[in-house]
């Protein structure tokens, strides 16, 4: 299950060694709710290696203002603290499996 990411968790998981890849979404918004399972069982398959986490636009304003997220779903890929790719709109678990390979 992936991680809620918060404004409170966000800069220590940023911060941290691991490579942090985070899917911005809303409840209300179809195609998030689409690839959310892919999400998850990506968080679980990937446990330990990377740190994979949801952070929901409509109560994160300071997280989506700093990664200028006008679009979701957008899934962002952090390693050193720095975004080093970045996906905008739905899109196939295999997409998103090479992109974490990548960081790795």
């Amino acid at each position: 299950m992936a991680l809620a990411i918060t404004n409170e968790n966000f800069e220590a998981l940023k911060a941290a060694e691991q490579p942090l890849v985070i899917d911005f979404w809303a409840e209300w918004c179809g195609p998030c709710r689409m690839i959310s399972p892919i999400i998850d069982e990506l968080a679980t398959e990937y446990e330990g290696k990377v740190t994979i986490g949801k952070c929901d636009v409509d109560s994160c304003d300071d997280i989506v203002s700093q990664f200028r997220v006008r679009n979701i779903p957008t899934i962002v890929f952090i390693k050193g603290g720095e975004v080093v790719d970045k996906v905008v709109g739905a899109t196939s678990k295999e997409t998103v499996k090479a992109k974490i390979d990548a960081m790795l």
